[in-house]
């Protein structure tokens, strides 16, 4: 791994936190709700290579604080705290799942702020079974805990046949859902499953490459699909046998698929 350095940018009297190394055109991380920034490093070995990578704990994660649940909290937080870093190139964002929601969010509201767009395994709108999926992990959550839906938590992120090949990564990943601010998980539900930004994708230039995987659950390839069809400038790469997290699955497969885009 290379050897990144943690630091905080304070905004609001709010901490965001986020680790740094290499140089070059700067690259912003945003990672998925049931899986924090640590899903990033297995490919940030090679984006440090030729960028300035930002590993970012999103807002109510790990030494970030709670800013409230709604996606334009988050954004605003994020947004302003990229900008007091002072960057001399505008950044790429890349996000997976959440993350790709949250950095949609941002340069929606935003539009000068990134270069351009990676959206990992996201889309616009969730559909009515993907709202209530929302509602359901959430309301289960509050009566029972994380440990209730921590199965659930991990099928969505994971094939069925690749947790069985995989055992000890799925009990890690497991392990660090269950360390989730339950404040932090019950916000970003009630965002996602009310969340619609379909009318203002359409007026977003920002070159932008939709990925996704195959197999995934949470955010299945037609929101993909549509996501890339309604942006003005996109294109959409579906990645063959993986599921909502590419980057952790198959972290080549993610890389050769962005890197012509990076």
């Amino acid at each position: 791994m290379p050897t990144f350095i943690s630091k905080t940018v304070t905004i609001h009297n709010k901490n965001l936190s986020f680790k740094t190394a290499g140089t070059g055109q700067p690259i912003i991380l945003f990672h998925s709700l049931l899986a924090d920034q640590s899903s990033w490093d297995l490919i940030t070995p090679t984006l440090v290579t030729s960028h300035q990578v930002f590993q970012l704990s999103l807002p109510g994660f790990d030494e970030s604080d709670f800013v409230g649940g709604s996606l334009n909290q988050i954004s605003d937080q994020i947004a302003m705290a990229i900008e007091s870093l002072q960057l001399t190139q505008k950044p790429i964002f890349i996000g997976n799942g959440y993350g790709g929601f949250v950095a949609l969010n941002t340069a929606i509201k935003y539009p000068n702020l990134p270069a351009k767009l990676v959206l990992a395994d996201c889309g616009a709108c969730f559909t009515e079974p993907g709202r209530a999926a929302f509602r359901g992990m959430s309301e289960n959550a509050k009566n029972k805990g994380l440990t209730a839906i921590a199965d659930v938590a991990m099928r969505r992120l994971f094939a069925p046949s690749y947790q069985e090949q995989h055992p000890q990564l799925i009990a890690e990943r497991k392990e660090r859902f269950l360390k989730i601010n339950l404040e932090t998980f019950h916000g970003a539900c009630e965002a996602l499953s009310t969340m619609d930004l379909r009318p203002q994708v359409k007026d977003l230039n920002i070159p932008s490459l939709v990925v996704v995987g195959e197999f995934d659950e949470a955010t299945p390839v037609p929101m993909s699909e549509e996501l890339a069809s309604l942006l003005p400038n996109a294109e959409l790469k579906v990645l063959p046998g993986l599921a909502h997290v590419p980057q952790l699955q198959d972290p080549q497969a993610f890389l050769n698929a962005i890197h012509p885009f990076i």
